[in-house]
């Protein structure tokens, strides 16, 4: 079943606060409104840390 969740936190490309939506089936990551998996800055940024504790990529 998908679900929809919502994080916040800093983004460095945009330079400010940010509310990303994630799109998720199960522990599998269907969609993120971010460029999670190809920003530059994803191993220091805390929406990308979220993202994977959600996803079970630890």
């Amino acid at each position: 079943m998908e679900r929809e969740v919502f994080l916040s936190g800093y983004c460095r490309v945009l330079d400010q606060s940010r509310m990303v939506e994630v799109v998720l089936d199960a522990d599998t990551l269907l969609e993120a409104d971010c460029h999670y998996g190809s920003c530059i800055y994803e191993a220091n940024c805390p929406i990308a840390e979220k993202i994977r504790e959600l996803t079970s990529q630890k």
